[in-house]
Order: C-alpha cells, then sequence, then structure tokens
C-alpha cells in the first residue's frame, strides 16, 4: 500500500496532521471534509441565532480558526435533548438540560408538523445510509436533500429555515473600541475563565481521542493551536475557538483521520461564502437539528461507561458523576470537576497504596502475595513491596504493615527486605518512619535490608533512600538477597545467633 510521505519533514508543529498520508485514504479523507462543510456551516450558523451575533460570522469562525475535537458522553446528552426543539419546531428556551426539556414539554401544543416530518425524514436517511454502509455519505445527502426540496416546495413558509446570509470573507484587523482600564477589567475575569475552560476542555477531547485510536498527542502542540485560532478570531470578528465534540464527531464518523479533511472543509467554506450563500438561505433549521441530535447521540458511549464499570469502578463513578454535572450544570463545570475528582482518586491510591509480599515458585519466577498471606521467601526472610512513593500521608501504613508482618510472622523472621522499585521519592516523614523501624526490628533481632532501590543522582531523595540503612543492607537484585541470606544462615544455624547486623 502507497504510503505520501514527506522527506524533507522538519521538526514544525504545522500540518504534522496530515503524515503519514495513505493514498487510500485520500477519497475518506475529502468526503469528511465536505460532510463535515454541509454539516457545520448551517451549525455553525444557527449558534450565530442563539447568541445574537450576525449569521456570517459563523462561517468565518470555520474559516479562520484551527477547531479542536472534544468528547465528553454528557456533552452528547446534553447537545441531543438541545436539539429536541429544532426537531418539533418549536421555540424552545432554557439554559439547562432540564430547562431546555421541561419548556419542550410546555410548549409540545405547538408542534410544526412540517418540521417534525423534515426532521425525521433526516434522521432516516442518515440512519438506513449507515445501515446499509458507513461509505454513504448518508448526512450530506440529507443536507443537499432538504435544502433543494425546501428550495423548490418553498418550505420557508411551514417551518424556520435559516434565512439570508451575506457572502464575502471578514475584514482582518483589531477590534475597533476604545481601549480603557476599565474595559480592561471587565474583560480580563471573562478571558480568564474562557481560558480554563478551553485548557481543560481541549485536553479532555485530545486525550479522549487519541486514547480511542492508541496515538499519540502533544497538549503543547493543542496550546498553541487554539492560540493562533483565538488570536485568528479577535482579529476577524468570530466566536472563541474551543474544541467541538459535535464537530469532531462529524470527521470521525465520516472517516476522516488526518488534517487533510479540515483543509477540505476550509477549502468548501471558503467557496461558500465567496459564491453559495444564497443557497443556504433555504436551509430548514429542523434539518440542522436533526443532524446534532444524532450527533450528540454519538457522543454518548454507554458501552464505554459500561466497560469502565466493569473494570475500575472509582473511574466509572468519576466519569458517571462528571456526566450528571454537565448535563445539569454545565460542560465548563463537569470538566473542571473530573480534574477535582481525579486528583482526590489518584492521591487515595498514594495515601493506602495497595502493598503486597513476593516469593519465588517453584520455577524462580516471582509473584506477589496479599500481605495478609504473610508468605516468606525463604524461612525467615520476608520481601515487602510498597508500590508508591514514601511520603507523609502513607507514612502511618507503612509502619503499621512492617509491624504486622514481624509480629505475625511464622517462622520468625531475621531479615526484612523492602522492595523498593516501585518508590521514586522518599520525603523526610517516611524517612523518620523507616529509621525508627530500623530500631525497632534491631530490637526485635530482625536485620531490615532494601533491594531495587533507584539510583539517580539527579534526584536526592532517592540517594537519600539509598544511603538511610547503610550500602551493606542495600541490594541490587533480588537473588543477591537470597544469597546473602543464605550465606549469613548457615553460621547462624551452628551458634543460634540471630543473624541481625548492627
Amino acid at each position: 500500500m502507497k504510503t505520501i510521505r514527506n522527506p524533507g519533514r522538519t521538526g514544525l508543529p504545522f500540518l504534522q496532521g496530515l503524515l503519514p498520508l495513505k493514498s487510500s485514504q485520500i477519497p475518506a479523507e475529502i468526503l469528511a471534509g465536505l460532510t463535515l462543510a454541509a454539516l457545520a456551516i448551517p451549525e455553525v450558523m444557527g449558534y450565530t441565532k442563539i447568541s445574537g451575533t450576525p449569521v456570517i460570522t459563523g462561517l468565518y469562525t470555520i474559516l479562520i480558526p484551527t477547531v479542536l475535537i472534544g468528547f465528553l458522553t454528557g456533552v452528547g446528552i446534553q447537545v441531543a435533548a438541545g436539539q429536541v426543539s429544532g426537531m418539533l419546531g418549536l421555540k424552545g428556551s432554557g439554559h439547562g438540560t432540564l430547562q431546555k426539556v421541561w419548556s419542550d414539554l410546555q410548549q409540545l401544543e405547538q408542534l410544526n408538523g412540517h418540521a417534525l416530518a423534515v426532521a425525521l425524514s433526516v434522521l432516516v436517511v442518515i440512519v438506513g445510509a449507515k445501515k446499509i454502509s458507513r461509505k454513504i455519505p448518508g448526512a450530506l445527502i440529507a443536507v443537499v436533500g432538504a435544502t433543494a426540496i425546501s428550495w423548490t416546495l418553498d418550505l420557508s413558509q411551514h417551518m424556520p429555515v435559516i434565512g439570508a446570509i451575506p457572502g464575502g470573507l471578514s475584514h482582518i484587523r483589531l477590534p475597533d473600541i476604545k481601549w480603557q482600564w476599565e474595559l480592561i477589567d471587565r474583560l480580563v475575569p471573562t478571558a480568564f475563565a474562557m481560558f480554563v475552560v478551553i485548557l481543560a476542555q481541549s485536553a479532555a477531547t485530545s486525550r479522549a481521542y487519541a486514547a480511542r485510536y492508541n496515538e499519540r498527542f502533544s497538549e503543547n502542540t493543542d496550546l498553541v493551536g487554539l492560540a493562533l485560532a483565538n488570536i485568528g478570531a479577535g482579529l476577524s470578528g468570530t466566536f472563541v475557538v474551543n474544541g467541538s465534540p459535535t464537530k469532531t464527531q462529524m470527521v470521525d464518523s465520516a472517516g476522516g483521520r488526518t488534517q487533510l479533511s479540515l483543509l477540505v472543509t476550509s477549502l468548501v467554506v471558503l467557496l461558500v461564502l465567496l459564491f453559495l450563500t444564497a443557497p443556504l438561505a433555504y436551509m430548514p433549521e429542523a434539518v440542522l437539528s436533526a443532524i446534532v441530535f444524532l450527533v450528540g447521540v454519538d457522543l454518548i458511549d454507554v458501552q464505554g461507561m459500561r466497560r469502565v464499570y466493569l473494570e475500575r469502578r472509582w473511574e466509572f463513578w468519576v466519569a458517571l458523576l462528571t456526566t450528571l454535572i454537565v448535563v445539569l450544570v454545565g460542560v465548563e463545570q463537569g470538566i473542571l470537576l473530573a480534574i477535582v475528582l481525579s486528583l482526590i482518586v489518584h492521591t487515595r491510591h498514594g495515601y493506602r497504596p495497595k502493598n503486597v509480599v513476593i516469593v519465588p515458585n517453584e520455577s524462580g519466577i516471582w509473584r506477589a502475595r496479599p500481605l495478609s498471606s504473610g508468605a516468606q521467601a525463604r524461612p525467615g526472610l520476608l520481601i515487602y513491596r510498597f508500590t508508591h512513593s514514601m511520603y507523609y500521608a502513607n507514612a502511618q501504613q507503612l509502619e503499621e504493615e512492617i509491624t504486622t508482618l514481624v509480629d505475625a510472622a511464622d517462622p520468625p523472621l531475621r531479615w526484612f527486605c523492602i522492595e523498593a522499585s516501585a518508590i521514586d521519592d522518599v520525603d523526610y516523614s517516611s524517612a523518620e518512619t523507616l529509621r525508627a523501624m530500623r530500631a525497632l526490628l534491631r530490637e526485635k533481632g530482625v536485620r531490615l535490608v532494601v533491594v531495587h532501590a533507584l539510583a539517580d543522582e539527579d534526584a536526592k531523595s532517592r540517594g537519600e533512600f539509598r544511603d538511610l540503612l547503610g550500602q551493606e543492607h542495600n541490594y541490587e537484585t533480588l537473588h543477591n538477597v537470597l544469597d546473602a541470606y543464605a550465606q549469613q544462615d548457615a553460621p547462624v544455624a551452628e551458634s543460634g545467633d540471630p543473624g541481625c547486623s548492627p
């Protein structure tokens, strides 16, 4: 299979999403770009009506900034619920999901049969085409067909349509405003709030789609793209630019996998702005609502939530709570809550690490066993694996587990070994705990040793950890520990000495 590559590719972070581009993928990318243009053009114009800005600014937003991607199940529910009023031909109202649903229920007597018929037809075409073959551009067919029928039958007499749209390009210039400190003082808090939301949603967006296709992404590249996109938005008088879960799903569903699809979209939008704004005036708003409704439904990943529930209950509850907050409160609050909850869960894992003892099996392969087993690697030798950095929050657990293992050992221990491959940091509190445990074990006739301590000259705490017990108590490998224990065990069997080094 032929792959198009750029032999002179540099490290510049521009259009690297194009490469490597397989020749067989080009038709799908072009189709995805055309589909995105056909769906996004009426969508952004609908948003401009909601926000009260000129309709043409929505098209400029597609043409000039880079649009990043996003994924949240809660966003899908929120988006789908928000389109019901448009599909039913209702005016709709309310800001939150529940308010919108309640408003729709109250307005059901005003249902527009023509709008509902158009919306259902669009849904049938898109879903039907997908059932037959995912290569059929059902959404593109629905948009073009509905617009043509609306123009032929003059459906504007029976339902809301997009309406007249001016053509031409925007002018690149600084905003025509009078700069004053009072204005800056009013803008800064809003700009900072948008910055936090955009940063959080962009990171969640990129990470979700990168995970979906097992790809790497650069948050720094995303930030550069967002910065340049919003500079372009400010100079051209368009919307602020953020991750777009709906447009991302549009491209993804159409088969787009590289930036080529976005370049095709930009080209189509440019042509529409210059020559084809007039036909868009006949686009029924119910068509847009039906398309966005399906996009929202596609974002609802029930199977993914189920897999998380089966594999990681804590992560499921974090995901579910985030979804509820997005639906009931808002997207930005849901993202920020997810960040906070994730930090809490991560901290909990560090506060209560799941430590184990390790023993070799008959083949000499080391296996982890639960602490409750008290399994010894050799009679009198227990190897305890601590699975997290040592710091003040888990120092008490460290002390309790060591004390319990030593007191309950059968036969009594002569060596207690800490396997430290997972310990990349030791703070002051845990170091003091280790010193206290060394003294306590010495009183019990138990020698405290360490194996697999990380050696890193750049991390002072690691070096201190190796020096904490003295170099003679540090071992490079588990087999070194077994050999040293066996050598010390021989004379002990004759003399009865407990084998505890001072």
